[in-house]
């Protein structure tokens, strides 16, 4: 087992990674920017490293010194977080020739789930079902009108790097395909390095339903089951939970097992998320996270099993120890994020100081928080400052409990999403289960029911 790990991330995902390295008896190294010079984590973690100034291309994104942050500690192990350099293949790589083990997956399998265009053409190889379009790249503008024709309007326009609501457009007719393809290639460009696009049929008002695996270096792979995150603006998610409330035992079944053969498919250690959209019974392969995803806290609340955990011990060449046999789901979990953002005005970023700040408690909460009072909410990063998760016996008790912790959560100084989640559990969209897209992008309801204080 690995005596110090350094995580190359910060905020609320460093200070739940120096916790499970804490309870395991593992030293902890914090690399931090400018910035963050004054964050929780830096003082939670055994050893902290200033790796640069605030902007994220001088210090979060910078491989060669985290490495050498990693060296000069001691550190045999780096945990990447989400998000920076978390699904880099090329930072795997650098990790292995420094001798310093990456907790995650290969370069391999990482490098070709991170390609749209690549993981399509192995999923379809493994015979795991993908969204109707093309398995490869659309260069050609006679050939994408002619097979958009074919799939039939609308259709979907990703890049093939597309990740965090970038690179993806919608063509609802013919007359914005061009557009579609020019903003999706664009963004691929900007953001991705990698403009090649593909089209997919548009299915509309789906459920976001992606299955938890793990998988060991011995060939083990098992599923803990599927998480919803249905409700999102922007394709960026707002609110998850564990189980999916339309999901049947033999549908969940269904799915574990793509997951499962998903993974196997290429190769896969470590945890990993394959993300699927669901329409009626039909689910199909969407992408596959190659890291630990932001709701995984759910997943941990109604497993009992602790990823980071997993993820570690994987690292470290040990076998899982537990078969898909030993993954049980007991009760309900919903996780919000909280984010300093408007809701009222489109979820815009809101940057400030937290003034006061006071978490809500009780045995059915969980925090995952990086903020406290003072904190600087900066434009340099994600606007994401904690995640409330509850867990209840069943959906109506967890969306109960939810909406009690969201009362006594409270944040001063800057807006954030709390009105918003208050708003939204406590409509009959989500009690209903729906996917809430309608509220979402409805900026009236917004304005109304979730305005910021």
């Amino acid at each position: 087992m690995f005596t110090k790990v350094l995580i190359a991330n910060r905020g609320e995902i460093a200070s739940r990674v120096i916790a499970t390295l804490d309870r395991m008896g593992i030293a902890s190294v914090a690399v931090y920017s400018d910035a963050d010079a004054h964050s929780p984590y830096v003082r939670q973690a055994g050893e902290a490293v200033h790796i640069g100034p605030s902007p994220v291309g001088e210090s979060y994104l910078r491989s060669d010194r985290i490495i050498e942050a990693a060296r000069s500690t001691g550190a045999d192990a780096i945990h990447p977080g989400y998000g920076f350099l978390a699904e880099n293949p090329e930072f795997v790589m650098a990790c292995d020739e420094a001798g310093i083990v990456f907790i995650g997956p290969g370069a391999d399998a990482m490098r070709t789930m991170g390609s749209k265009i690549g993981s399509r053409i192995a999923m379809q190889d493994a015979g795991v079902p993908v969204v109707p379009g093309t398995v490869e790249a659309i260069d050609d503008r006679r050939l994408a009108f002619e097979t958009a024709r074919d799939l039939g309007f609308p259709v979907a326009v990703k890049a093939s790097a597309a990740g965090g609501g970038k690179g993806f457009r919608v063509a609802h007719a013919e007359d914005e395909l061009e557009a579609a393809i020019e903003g999706a290639s664009g963004e691929g460009e900007r953001f991705f390095g990698d403009g090649s696009v593909y089209l997919e049929r548009y299915l509309e008002n789906p459920r976001h339903i992606e299955v938890q695996i793990l998988a060991d270096s011995h060939g083990n792979v098992i599923h803990l089951f599927e998480r919803d995150c249905s409700v999102q603006r922007r394709h960026q998610k707002l609110v998850e939970e564990a189980p999916a409330p339309m999901v049947t035992p033999e549908l969940r079944e269904r799915i574990g097992q793509i997951a499962v053969t998903a993974a196997h498919s290429v190769g896969y250690v470590s945890a990993g998320t394959v993300e699927g959209l669901l329409v009626g019974d039909d689910y199909y392969f969407l992408e596959m996270n190659t890291r630990i995803q932001v709701e995984h806290g759910v997943t941990e609340l109604v497993t009992g099993i602790d990823l980071i955990e997993q993820q570690v011990r994987v690292a470290a060449g040990e076998a899982l120890s537990i078969t898909q046999n030993d993954v049980r789901l007991t009760g309900h979990a919903i996780e919000c994020r909280i984010n300093a953002e408007r809701a009222s005005r489109g979820f815009l970023p809101a940057p400030g100081t937290i003034t006061e700040y006071a978490e809500p408690t009780g045995t059915d909460v969980r925090i995952d928080s990086g903020v406290e009072a003072g904190t600087v909410v900066t434009s340099f990063y994600d606007p994401m400052l904690a995640k409330l998760l509850v867990v209840g016996p069943d959906r109506d008790s967890a969306t109960e409990a939810m909406i009690r912790a969201l009362d006594g959560y409270r944040i001063e100084g800057i807006p954030t999403l709390i009105p918003f989640h208050r708003a939204l559990l406590q409509s009959s969209q989500w009690r209903n289960a729906e996917t809430c897209s309608d509220l979402v992008s409805d900026r009236t309801w917004l304005k109304t029911n979730a305005a910021e204080s």
